[in-house]
């Protein structure tokens, strides 16, 4: 429609919670029963114990909280999505004192002398890095600190930011598909499946193989075109205005050698990464902890510049403020799962699931718990959460169906992962976009065909699990 505008992603996420809102209304609600299982530390629901329960319709009142509660429980004080929206701010902090320096455009500059010509490589090897961050611990809200240093690298290969982004957010959603040792998917849902993490182990190797595969090819065929006319871009309209928000008027510096301090400040920008990434997979840090080292590796290197005091001080508010917007939009993606929570929605959908499900032949019952897994997905963005709200439920139920459990854990996470490419209520989605200043229609577009393609494989490397 001539002079339609897609809306933001701000309006987009608070139309959301208005819908989840206007179903507590009408949908009629219930509950499990839940027990505490001591392996996971948390409450699961007890297979064929839904009732239903007196409804709790969100008004407009809870609408408006929604954005607040996303944040923080306000009546509890509990923590909601504040951790990571203050993780956000201080990773921009971080980034504004570096960028000031002037290394990280140096360093962009060497890492295009050492792939001239060859470009495109980097798109394989750095997908296959965060696929391993997404298989192995489930990269996911750390990932957000990568955009910053990968956008402008992207750019400067004769990309766009499509590209940067899809390297990243389809690198560690496939590897979070494929999840092999990943505590927060595969391991929680195994436990709640009670059945050992390694069943089913070579299925999700063939799946994460496949999958990152079929990913590398079709970022690098858009890559490749968007490389030899930018016409192909999806975001061509604003390439020039990315170019000048992401490069500035940076110089190129292939001739000047580097100086002391911006190699320091690389060989610290370096360990700041590695010890955050050592801290996630290794040390259980969670956001506290690696917000608190970037605000250690800001004052680190402005000590190493020598920069004055008010200078730190307005680089990294300067940092922290380009992402501001990015750290709101956190916190209203999760508002939509506070009032899905208070209004029964998730466990009134799994019910529905429950039934759907019974007495369906192994092929069919797989396949189904796939696109019940997809569904569950949208309402439940988190892995670890979805996995011990499905998981006490539909894996006894393969037991019916001749389906093993291990199946229906691999189910459950090729399902979460793909939904999370795109899923507008899992805040790394949103996030990401919002720091590549991708719309999210623009994204839409962009991964439409993949997830076509990865669903007809996942759905068939499922068949062929049951068969075999």
């Amino acid at each position: 429609m001539k002079g339609f505008r897609f809306p933001t992603a701000f309006t987009i996420l608070f139309a959301l919670i208005a819908l989840m809102a206007a179903l507590t209304w009408v949908v009629p609600v219930g509950q499990y029963e839940r027990v505490m299982n001591e392996e996971l530390g948390r409450e699961v629901p007890v297979p064929g114990s839904f009732e239903a329960v007196e409804s709790n319709p969100q008004g407009l009142a809870d609408i408006a909280l929604a954005p607040i509660n996303g944040f923080y429980n306000s009546d509890s004080y509990e923590a909601g999505a504040i951790d990571v929206a203050l993780f956000v701010l201080m990773l921009g902090g971080f980034l504004g004192v570096v960028n000031a320096t002037g290394s990280i455009d140096h360093a962009i500059q060497r890492i295009m002398d050492v792939f001239a010509g060859r470009e495109q490589w980097l798109i394989p090897i750095l997908m296959a890095l965060f696929a391993a961050g997404g298989t192995i611990y489930g990269m996911a809200e750390e990932s957000l600190a990568f955009y910053a240093i990968l956008i402008p690298i992207m750019l400067r290969a004769g990309y766009d930011t499509v590209t940067a982004v899809a390297v990243i957010m389809l690198g560690c959603a496939i590897g979070t598909l494929g999840s092999t040792i990943n505590p927060f998917a595969t391991v929680i849902a195994s436990d709640a499946a009670g059945i050992a993490f390694t069943e089913g182990m070579g299925l999700r190797f063939l799946i994460l193989g496949g999958g990152w595969l079929i990913c590398v090819i079709y970022v690098m065929r858009y890559a490749a075109r968007v490389r030899a006319d930018i016409n192909h871009s999806l975001v061509k309209d604003k390439h020039e205005e990315n170019k000048q928000h992401f490069l500035g008027s940076s110089e190129d510096r292939h001739s000047q050698e580097m100086t002391l301090k911006e190699d320091l400040t690389l060989v610290i920008f370096a360990a700041v990464f590695a010890i955050m990434i050592w801290g996630v997979a290794v040390a259980g840090w969670w956001m506290a902890k690696m917000a608190a080292l970037f605000i250690v590796g800001a004052i680190v290197v402005g000590l190493v510049n020598r920069m004055k005091e008010q200078d730190l001080v307005d680089n990294f508010i300067d940092g922290a403020r380009d992402l501001l917007g990015v750290a709101l939009i956190i916190g209203l993606a999760r508002g939509i799962v506070v009032i899905m929570e208070a209004g029964h929605l998730s466990d009134t959908a799994l019910a529905w699931s429950e039934d759907i499900v019974s007495g369906l032949s192994p092929v069919v019952f797989i396949n189904v718990v796939y696109w019940i897994e997809v569904a569950l997905s949208f309402l439940v963005p988190s892995s670890s959460g979805l996995a011990v709200l499905s998981m006490p439920i539909m894996a006894p139920m393969g037991d019916f169906a001749g389906v093993s459990r291990d199946l229906v854990v691999t189910a459950f996470q090729s399902a979460s992962g793909l939904v999370n490419m795109i899923n507008p209520t899992f805040a790394v989605v949103m996030g990401g976009l919002a720091i590549g200043r991708v719309p999210y229609e623009t994204w839409l577009k962009f991964t439409w065909p993949l997830l076509l393609i990865l669903t007809i494989f996942i759905m068939a490397v499922l068949s062929l699990g049951t068969m075999l």
